[in-house]
């Protein structure tokens, strides 16, 4: 139990299991604000996704050091060749975002995440007539209809050639530039993973190489930066 409790407290944001996120504690809800625990968040999803006949393969949680903020990725049992259809979900008790989810892809050959962009799927208030189950619903609605486009976008990715220069020059942009949410000492390893991928797959010099080559280093993070610079990512490689 002593775990359990340095997890949920403040000493650390590593991955959770849904059982230890359900011992993180809540706030009471205001006469403006309901308060929803991030385990009810995962239980309606979960719900949500058997309606629709969808599965859930692999789950991973985190919360900040205070237990406010929660992140998640629920891997699903759909996807495109090679990956694996993914849902990123973000809750917070203190207001600083709202609930939130994005689409996705779980890689394969090297358990990379790579989001379609930054969380903006339900992006409710918590107000005091905010209904879970009825919100979480339109949002996997509105999910899969972004698996499509997912698929669109990786296999226009592999397509793209990317040249050194270029792909300096993204790098150079998305750390020099602070057009990513993520520590700027991994440009290096996204330079060294792009001039040396660790997996053939990735060696055509494409956009999708050079994408992984991105998660590849982030991945290296803990678990809630993980998540924001993989999602800031998304959203990054989607304006380019």
């Amino acid at each position: 139990m002593s775990e359990v409790t340095l997890i949920a407290g403040s000493d650390t944001n590593g991955k959770l299991t849904r059982q230890e996120l359900a011992l993180v504690p809540a706030p009471h809800s205001t006469a403006t604000h309901q308060v929803i625990p991030h385990v009810e968040i995962v239980n309606s999803l979960e719900e949500a996704l058997g309606f629709r006949h969808i599965g859930i393969t692999h789950e991973e949680y985190a919360v900040t050091k205070n237990g406010e903020n929660f992140f998640g990725v629920m891997t699903l049992d759909q996807g495109i060749d090679g990956a694996s259809f993914a849902l990123g979900v973000r809750n917070s008790h203190n207001k600083q975002f709202r609930l939130s989810i994005v689409v996705g892809l779980k890689i394969f050959v090297c358990s990379n995440l790579q989001f379609a962009g930054d969380f903006d799927i339900v992006l409710s208030k918590h107000s005091k007539n905010f209904q879970l189950k009825p919100a979480i619903s339109v949002g996997i609605d509105e999910a899969q209809r972004g698996f499509l486009p997912m698929k669109l976008r990786v296999e226009r990715w592999k397509r793209a050639q990317v040249t050194d220069d270029e792909a300096r020059l993204t790098i150079f942009r998305g750390f020099i530039e602070d057009q990513l949410d993520a520590p700027k000492h991994l440009a290096k390893d996204v330079w060294h993973n792009w001039q040396e991928p660790a997996y053939d797959e990735f060696r055509p010099r494409t956009a999708y190489s050079l994408n992984n080559a991105f998660t590849s280093a982030l991945g290296t993070l803990e678990p809630v930066p993980r998540y924001k610079a993989t999602a800031s990512l998304g959203q990054f490689f989607g304006s380019n």
